[in-house]
């Protein structure tokens, strides 16, 4: 089993949260003998302090344990402290707990704000608002001893010296969820408090095959560089970092051996959009397209200096409005194929179509060579490096959710079968399905980290999950995915904008300055201000309604024939209108504004 040097300083794991009328003290009460935190209801500062102040009878704190500090956030003109308020133990990595945070607590630091002018005031308590989407985050881990950012091969590889810093300073940025929310901790140099998170999924099983144990871990990593919600986040930036980037790590390990296999997704990397307008599939917009040679080229020199040789697989329509996108794809990736770079279209829903998916075997022909050539890394029991990875497949679709699961859940399971036999476990021709629990728990395995993903992006679980599950469509499957695409419909229009603008803040994409012009969410003007989808559909509805009762009238009196033809004009005028307007009804980010 892979060690890990230990830091210069352990992270605290138990804290107690006291809460007096003009500060909060963090106590550490895991054993450790460190300091405690002291940080200013006021204005946020923070100060370490050796002892937790005296209580009285008329100063009573509020306690509450807590597992962690997110960070600090500052607004206008207050400060806000995140922390973890309960957890989950959900497995191990490489010998070490992993935790899920559970439940997310901000704790304001803005009794300033009194002093401040009116505008400053509404400014705080509208941007202060977006930080409750922010206590609903999921899919948020971490180890205290482990860094959860870093694959287990770039883990092997860290040098003895890095290995002894702390946690936060060995962690991968684009990986680390809090990384601009630690900004406020790090200067106050509190190592012991700076507790590094991932965004992403974390699933776990061991299961017996014959006399041996194997653990398989399956974990996922997504990327904050272009972090957000599915239809306010696609495509690429004029940096070339894409919208919904997860880097997915398979691990296998049994009698001492661990090996692990990279894989990535992520949207379509050059500059397009789908701008919400109540239709169920907005209309494909590229964006500057004389930028996407240089926008893909620019992402793919960042791939091969992270993972080596890189295969895109390509898996949206090859008609249609995806169609437009994967022949600008296809273009671009002229400039870019070399010995190192492949590209490879495999047109999902023509070859598959929604039931066939075994058809993948046909797109695993295609790429074995790739597979076999750029290899996994494979540990022995002394730690020893064996065989390395020099390559990743890069698989995308539109939403890169449920045909990219699908595909990626098929190569992850053709790749563990190839590590198996190579350890010795499986013979020359035994497969993961002739050993019926472990198929199971591995179908399950690749379902749950589908759906997780996929939640933190489009707010529903993973369509064609039922496949990846349980190995075959069923008509409950087929339901439930018409049930998520309606959710999905409602959630784009309705609630994604909120919630996009509340990622924007977290993650410093856009930071509240009084010394520059911002917009917060209720500040808006002209029809936008006054139009709401919930009104107009009930406009439509009562119009109708009164149709009908009027037309059921009109066999007594001929004036009610005029009177329901007229609620019938009225409906459908509004709903035209509604159709022809649909962008102002959607619920749309404010903060457009990148981080200066």
């Amino acid at each position: 089993m892979m060690e890990r040097a230990e830091s210069g300083q352990k992270l605290y794991t138990r804290m107690r949260l006291w809460e007096f009328p003009d500060q909060y003290v963090i106590e550490p009460t895991d054993g450790s003998c460190g300091s405690s935190l002291a940080v200013n209801k006021a204005d946020g500062s923070m100060n370490l302090i050796d002892e937790v102040p005296e209580c009285s009878s008329i100063r009573v704190p509020k306690i509450r344990i807590i597992f962690g500090v997110i960070g600090m956030l500052k607004l206008v003109a207050g400060s806000y402290l995140i922390v973890i308020t309960d957890r989950e133990c959900v497995g191990s990595y490489l010998g070490h707990p992993i935790y899920k945070a559970t439940s997310l607590k901000i704790f304001p630091c803005d009794q300033c704000v009194t002093n401040s002018n009116a505008e400053q005031k509404r400014v705080e308590t509208e941007f202060s608002g977006l930080l409750n989407i922010a206590e609903r985050t999921s899919g948020l881990y971490f180890s205290y001893d482990s860094n959860l950012t870093l694959s287990a091969q770039r883990l092997h590889d860290l040098g003895d010296e890095s290995k002894l810093l702390p946690l936060w300073r060995q962690a991968e940025p684009r990986f680390l969820w809090n990384n601009y929310m630690l900004e406020v901790l790090i200067d106050n140099k509190l190592d012991p408090y700076l507790l590094p998170v991932v965004q992403g999924s974390f699933q776990n099983f061991q299961a017996a095959i014959g006399k041996e144990i194997v653990d398989v871990t399956l974990i996922a990593r997504r990327c904050t560089r272009r972090n957000g919600t599915r239809m306010w986040r696609r495509g690429a930036d004029s940096d070339g970092y894409v919208a919904n980037f997860v880097e997915t790590e398979q691990i296998v390990q049994m009698n001492g051996f661990t090996s692990s296999f990279v894989q990535v997704r992520g949207s379509i990397p050059f500059l397009w959009e789908q701008v919400v307008d109540l239709t169920y599939k907005p209309k494909f917009e590229i964006v500057r397209p004389e930028e996407a040679p240089r926008v893909v080229e620019r992402h793919f020199l960042d791939l091969r200096k992270k993972y080596g040789s890189v295969l895109a697989v390509d898996l949206v329509n090859q008609h249609g409005g995806e169609g437009r996108l994967s022949e600008k794809y296809a273009n671009a990736m002229h400039r870019v194929i070399s010995d190192d770079v492949r590209y490879l279209h495999f047109d999902f829903h023509k070859i598959c179509g929604h039931v066939h998916f075994e058809r993948l075997s046909i797109l695993y022909d295609q790429i074995v060579d790739f597979l076999e050539k750029n290899g996994y890394l494979l540990l022995n029991e002394k730690g020893e490096k064996m065989k390395e990875q020099t390559g990743v497949v890069r698989t995308n679709c539109i939403d890169c959710l449920d045909r990219t699961n699908v595909t990626q859940s098929m190569i992850g399971r053709r790749m563990l079968e190839i590590q198996l036999r190579r350890i010795g476990v499986f013979g020359a021709d035994e497969t993961i399905s002739s050993h019926t629990n472990f198929d199971e728990s591995y179908k399950i395995l690749w379902a749950n980290h589908g759906d997780e993903i996929s939640i933190q992006y489009s707010g529903t679980p993973a369509l064609k999950g039922d496949f990846v599950r349980f190995g075959k469509r069923s008509i409950q499957g087929i339901l439930n995915d018409g049930w998520n695409s309606l959710a999905r419909y409602y959630l784009n229009n309705f609630s994604d904008g909120t919630k996009q603008d509340s990622i924007d803040l977290l993650q410093g994409h856009y930071i509240v300055s009084v010394s520059r012009e911002t917009t917060p969410p209720s500040q808006t003007g002209g029809l936008e201000s006054v139009a709401s989808f919930p009104v107009a559909l009930a406009l439509v509805l009562i119009g109708f309604f009164l149709a009908l009762m009027s037309l059921r009238q009109a066999r007594y009196d001929l004036r009610h024939l005029f009177f329901s033809i007229m609620w019938a004009s009225l409906s459908v005028a509004i709903g035209a209108f509604v159709k022809a307007n649909g962008r102002i009804f959607c619920k749309r980010p404010r903060l457009n504004k990148p981080r200066s």
